[in-house]
C-alpha cells in the first residue's frame, strides 16, 4: 500500500492561472480539478439552437449570452463552463461571469450525473440564479428549476411544448431547440 500523500486544493485565482495556459479546459470543484470531455455532434448542435434563440430575444434587453468556453465562477473554490447561460447584470471581469440570471446544461451520458446533481446543488447557490435548464441530448425533454423566492419550482417538457425562460423573457419551444437534431421523442429503454 502507498503512502498517502496531502492533496493542495485550488483557489480560484490558481485556477484562473492554470487554466490559462491548460491545453485542456477544466472544470474546478471544492478546489479540485477535472479535465472536460469533448462534446458530440448533436451536443453542439443544441447548443448552438439555443445561443441563436436566446440571442435574437436578448438583443436590446440588457442582458448577454455566453457560451462554449466561458467560465461561470460559482464560490472561491469553484468554476465551470456551461453550455450555456445569461447575465443580465454587468460582469466585471473578463476571464469569468458570476451574476448568471439563466443558466442551460446539454445533458450527454457522461455528464448527466453531474449536471443533475452536484451542479443543481452548486447552482442553487448563486444568489442572481432564476432559472437552471437541463436540455436532454437522448431524447426530446428539457427539464427546468425556477427560483420562487426561496424556494426552486420543476418543470419537466417531453416530447412537444414549450419552456418560458424568466431572462431573457421568454419561452423555449421543443421544436427550435431541436430543429435540425434527430433525437427520439423518448429515450430507449436501456437509456431510461
Amino acid at each position: 500500500m502507498g503512502a498517502a500523500r496531502q492533496v493542495h486544493l485550488l483557489s480560484f485565482e490558481e485556477y484562473l492561472a492554470l487554466e490559462e495556459k491548460a491545453q485542456v479546459r477544466h472544470e474546478l470543484l471544492d478546489g479540485l480539478l477535472y479535465a472536460m470531455a469533448g462534446t458530440t455532434l448533436v451536443h453542439n448542435r443544441i447548443c448552438r439552437n439555443l445561443v441563436v434563440l436566446l440571442q435574437r430575444q436578448a438583443q436590446g434587453s440588457g442582458c448577454e449570452v455566453f457560451f462554449v468556453d466561458v467560465k461561470l465562477r460559482v464560490d472561491f473554490q469553484t468554476a465551470y463552463y456551461p453550455d450555456v447561460l445569461v447575465c443580465c447584470q454587468p460582469e466585471n471581469h473578463e476571464q469569468y461571469v458570476e451574476h448568471p440570471c439563466l443558466v442551460v446544461e446539454v445533458l450527454s451520458r457522461s455528464t448527466e450525473i453531474v449536471d443533475r446533481r452536484e451542479k443543481l446543488a452548486k447552482y442553487r447557490q448563486i444568489p442572481s440564479l432564476r432559472a437552471y435548464v437541463l436540455v436532454d441530448s437522448l431524447a426530446r425533454r428539457v427539464e427546468a428549476y425556477y427560483r420562487e423566492g426561496q424556494h426552486w419550482l420543476y418543470l419537466d417538457v417531453a416530447g412537444e411544448g414549450s419552456v418560458p425562460i424568466p431572462c431573457p423573457e421568454m419561452s423555449l419551444d421543443l421544436d427550435e431547440i431541436y430543429e435540425g437534431v434527430e433525437v427520439p421523442y423518448e429515450r430507449p429503454s436501456d437509456e431510461a
